[in-house]
């Protein structure tokens, strides 16, 4: 008599509807969220999600069109020419509107930083 292996579980290929990529995207990359603790929760790989990340950019770039519940700030490389109330200081200024702007120093800690940047979000 030959032996038969049954195989359970979720199939090799997994399929992910549009709808479920945007709420897997938008649960990994809230506000402190971790996409590896999303990953491990959804089942799904930490690369697939930074491929449907990247993918969701590249379509919203092309079509002129804003990413669903994701916001990207613009990063600008500043000029040898510095504004006149530069400060010479500042590793990092993050301008908010209105004439507001945040400055990092470098000499600033990485806990710092990262709160300062969390509570700009």
């Amino acid at each position: 008599m030959g032996q038969i292996t049954v195989m359970t579980g979720p199939e090799r290929r997994r399929r992910w509807s549009e709808e479920e990529r945007l709420e897997i995207l938008a649960e990994a990359f809230a506000p402190g969220a971790c996409v590896a603790d999303v990953s491990r929760r959804r089942d799904v790989s930490t690369s697939l999600i930074y491929t449907w990340r990247r993918k969701l950019r590249e379509q919203s770039a092309a079509a002129s069109l804003p990413v669903p519940e994701m916001t990207f700030a613009q990063a600008v490389l500043a000029d040898d020419e510095q504004p006149a109330d530069h400060d010479p200081c500042a590793a990092i200024t993050v301008e908010l509107g209105e004439g507001c702007c945040v400055r990092i120093s470098s000499s600033a800690s990485a806990t710092l930083v990262s709160a300062t940047l969390k509570a700009l979000r």
